[in-house]
């Protein structure tokens, strides 16, 4: 019992608890991984609707081409086309708002459902 006094109590992390930290931020990682390509599609959305709003054509169909056109352009866009885009006048300005989802495949049975939406400034 005596030689129990003496000693001062360990401490630090036990290989169990490193590798549970470790499975953690390597799934946190991928998840991230996965899902910044989704992040930087949406910035090039909204992106290029504030482009086509800063001089809008006079039509509906006009701003819809327009924005096939920048997609055309911006070749990270896939999740939307014109047809997705929902044009509407406010105070009369043109403002042009869009929604979608994005689907991201984690592991074969697992998704990541992340939903977007964003207008014209």
């Amino acid at each position: 019992m005596t030689q129990l006094v003496g000693r001062r109590a360990q401490r630090g992390i036990t290989l169990i608890g490193l590798l549970s930290w470790a499975v953690i931020v390597g799934f946190m990682g991928y998840v991230l991984i996965r899902a910044v390509p989704t992040v930087l599609e949406f910035q090039a959305i909204q992106g290029a609707i504030d482009r086509v709003a800063a001089a809008p054509p006079p039509t509906v169909a006009g701003i819809r081409a327009a924005f096939d056109r920048q997609k055309d352009i911006e070749y990270s866009i896939e999740s939307i086309s014109g047809k997705d885009l929902d044009i509407t006048k406010e105070n009369e300005r043109v403002v042009i708002s869009f929604a979608y989802n994005k689907e991201v495949e984690l592991i074969k049975p697992v998704y990541l459902l992340i939903k977007y939406e964003g207008r014209s400034k």
